[in-house]
């Protein structure tokens, strides 16, 4: 009652100030305590969890922080030995607003003479202006005249750019009828030539109009389906995800079983010892054989001991005939297919061949013979 007698001006019958003692009254009443046993922690649950359930001062905890610390308990309401601050109905106008209205509402006093509060919230779209010279200079284009172009500038600033609203208002007496797409492009046209030719480091905006009716004729499609369409639309997508599963689980066992050949292939071409030389080869052996030979040899077999050692297999071969012994090379079993398919992807692209010992064998053939 006091706060209304202040704000219209009616005067208080007592002169005494309001004490929190005059409104709630200063008999002050024995309270029993009543004494609050907290239970007892269970074993086997960490201190911070059971604080977490209780605590010695039975609140419950809060669900998100608070900055008072009570829980859900309610904040008591602070009564102060002040006299509220006065109020006045006062007059007021909004600079937001162009036609000078004059309203009235409920002010405190200590606030006459501030800026409207809510006038910070009107933000206009900043739209360019051109001049005759710039007009006739970069914005003349076919199908639009400079009375078109002026009329659809001065609905953008009137409407903040709402292209729905400017094609509602569009002066069809005076001009002809012009789509959303084709007031958009206008604009954005005359915008990107003002932006060019007063900054060449500014981003200009492209908007394209073909496209976006596309877009909506996409959209009217796609709004217009028929239940049936719909319903045919969602089997289709199904039985894609079937194709696509199956494909998966081809390729995974088309890969379990190439793993299974190589793993039998590992097993059924074991290194076989070497096979004994021919007739015509023991005879020729018996004859003394030369420095570079028995040089040029021993590089071959170390060559070969290191190839064989770091785990290079040379399968022999059943067919007749002449073959180079590079030619037998056969990676190691223990990689996999997908390592196997990289080294051959790389050893293509450096246009070296499957055959690599066979390059080693050659370079330490040419430093034996030089």
């Amino acid at each position: 009652m006091a706060d209304v007698r202040d704000i219209l001006d009616i005067e208080v019958p007592t002169t005494t100030e309001l004490t929190k003692e005059s409104i709630l009254g200063s008999d002050k009443k024995n309270k029993k305590k009543y004494e609050y046993k907290v239970p007892k922690r269970p074993e086997g649950m960490h201190r911070e969890v059971f604080a977490l359930l209780c605590k010695d001062n039975t609140d419950v905890p809060p669900l998100f922080p608070t900055d008072t610390a009570k829980g859900y308990k309610q904040v008591r309401a602070k009564l102060g030995m002040k006299k509220v601050r006065p109020w006045k109905w006062t007059p007021f106008t909004n600079p937001a607003r162009t036609d000078g209205a004059v309203f009235h509402h409920w002010r405190r006093v200590a606030d006459a003479g501030k800026e409207y509060p809510f006038a910070k919230f009107n933000k206009k779209v900043p739209i360019p202006t051109y001049t005759n010279a710039e007009y006739v200079q970069h914005l003349v284009t076919n199908g639009w005249t400079r009375a078109e172009t002026d009329h659809l500038f001065d609905l953008c600033r009137r409407f903040d750019l709402r292209f729905i609203i400017i094609r509602d208002r569009w002066d069809r007496a005076k001009f002809s009828a012009r789509t959303v797409e084709e007031l958009k492009e206008r604009y954005y046209q005359v915008c990107a030539a003002l932006t060019k030719a007063k900054s060449h480091t500014d981003k200009v905006y492209s908007f394209d109009a073909e496209h976006e009716k596309r877009r909506k004729e996409q959209l009217k499609k796609l709004f217009e389906r028929t239940p049936e369409q719909v319903e045919e639309e969602q089997t289709l997508l199904a039985e894609l995800r079937k194709i696509e599963q199956r494909k998966k689980e081809r390729d995974r066992k088309t890969q379990d079983l190439q793993k299974l050949i190589t793993a039998a292939d590992h097993q059924a071409d074991p290194r076989k010892s070497e096979r004994k030389p021919s007739k015509k080869s023991s005879s020729s052996s018996r004859n003394r054989p030369n420095k570079t030979d028995t040089s040029h040899a021993k590089i071959q077999n170390n060559c070969f001991q290191a190839v064989e050692s770091a785990g290079i297999k040379f399968p022999d071969f059943k067919n007749s005939g002449v073959s180079l012994r590079s030619q037998r090379i056969k990676l190691p079993s223990s990689l996999g297919q997908k390592k196997m398919k990289g080294i051959e992807q790389m050893l293509n692209e450096l246009s070296i061949g499957n055959n690599t010992c066979r390059m080693i064998l050659c370079y330490y053939t040419s430093n034996a013979i030089i």
